[in-house]
């Protein structure tokens, strides 16, 4: 990733989740991927996929709580009421986080106890053309 990805990804971020203390760094040992920090702490990662020539990025982000906390978690962590989790149709795994009305992305339980979860946000090329 280049110093213009690296810079609109953080933009991108920063909107989503209505914080400017979003930051996106180069990962020091895969300069393809990149770390996304909150403050002093890094909170999660973005993976490059070229695939089919269409370039887009993962991000992803562990959350370490539980189903019934998730939304008060991340409305705290990054200090926005305006993000809300909403129910999937058909889908009792998974969750979807909102910004608003708008789709931000798919939380996923990482173990059946449901413990722990991971947020998942496809980033498409378009989606950084006004960063």
């Amino acid at each position: 990733m280049d110093k213009v990805e690296l810079r609109k990804l953080q933009g991108f971020l920063r909107k989503a989740f209505g914080n400017e203390g979003i930051r996106v760094t180069p990962d020091k040992r895969n300069p393809d991927d990149a770390d996304v920090h909150f403050g002093e702490r890094k909170i999660g990662t973005i993976i490059v996929d070229d695939e089919d020539g269409d370039r887009s990025f993962a991000f992803a982000m562990g959350l370490p709580v539980e189903r019934p906390v998730l939304q008060d978690y991340l409305r705290r962590l990054f200090e926005n009421d305006r993000l809300k989790i909403v129910p999937r149709p058909k889908k009792t795994d998974s969750v979807e986080l909102n910004a608003g009305e708008d789709f931000l992305g798919v939380i996923s339980a990482d173990d059946p106890k449901g413990k722990s979860f991971t947020l998942q946000i496809a980033i498409l090329d378009f989606d950084l053309e006004e960063f």
